[in-house]
């Protein structure tokens, strides 16, 4: 069984897709919490609430939000923590996470993105700039074709995106690298011929000794940056390379 399941909200999980979106705020502050409810009932969504980073990450997986709202500062794990945590998991690496804080230096905001939120939120915040970014993300969220997210195992590539992941970390990719990637995750466990490469990914309709030692060393690369998951990338002697269900011993 695979498990690197899509994140999917309850909604879209139900089939109920005009349902009230769902907000999952995590944040101790009483005075925040009611403002942000307030906030953003009164634009037609459903809003949890959880009160520390352990039961955020509870709630997530109980109530599956289409968006988190997630302090900075929390008692017990910290929302640079449940962020981590969350893109970690397969399951919840593309759930669109808002971190908020008090803290308005770069430095903190970049870490914040840096172990993945979408998005940074000063306190004090404006409501109409909260209410707008909220929406924005569901937008960019909803938007994303499941066509455009190709699979394997626990990779995962985002054409819209440019971006590769295993089990939710992110791996940085040469552009040959990523397209020669995109062949073997599209040839659905075929097996992709080094002519068939060459031509796809170089552009040329030939092959000689030198085009196969490039798509070989290509390959060593591209195994050692997936690794453990690049052991799914399977050598077929004198014809090329498959991208199989489970990894090479």
């Amino acid at each position: 069984m695979e498990q690197n399941a899509p994140y999917l909200p309850l909604g879209m999980l139900t089939g109920k897709i005009n349902m009230a979106q769902k907000i999952l705020v995590v944040e101790d502050m009483e005075s925040v919490v009611e403002t942000m409810r307030a906030l953003l009932e009164q634009e037609g969504f459903q809003v949890v609430v959880a009160r520390n980073g352990l039961e955020g990450l509870q709630a997530v997986n109980k109530e599956r939000p289409d968006l988190l709202l997630l302090d900075l500062i929390l008692p017990g794990l910290d929302g640079l923590e449940v962020c981590r945590r969350l893109r970690r998991n397969p399951e919840t690496a593309q759930l669109p996470i808002l971190m908020l804080s008090g803290k308005a230096e770069e430095t903190d905001k970049v870490v914040g993105l840096e172990v993945g939120a979408d998005d940074y939120i000063t306190k004090p915040f404006s409501p109409k700039e909260l209410i707008a970014r909220v929406k924005s993300h569901l937008r960019r969220f909803q938007s994303a074709s499941p066509s455009n997210l190709l699979r394997a195992g626990g990779i995962e590539m985002d054409l819209d995106r440019f971006t590769v992941t295993i089990r939710g970390d992110p791996v940085s990719l040469t552009a040959k690298e990523f397209q020669l990637l995109k062949a073997l995750l599209e040839a659905e466990g075929r097996v992709a011929s080094r002519e068939f490469l060459f031509e796809t990914v170089w552009g040329h309709d030939r092959r000689t000794e030198v085009d196969s030692r490039t798509i070989d060393v290509h390959i060593r690369s591209l195994r050692n940056k997936l690794s453990p998951e690049g052991r799914r990338i399977h050598t077929v002697r004198n014809v090329g390379y498959r991208l199989g269900t489970v990894p090479d011993e």
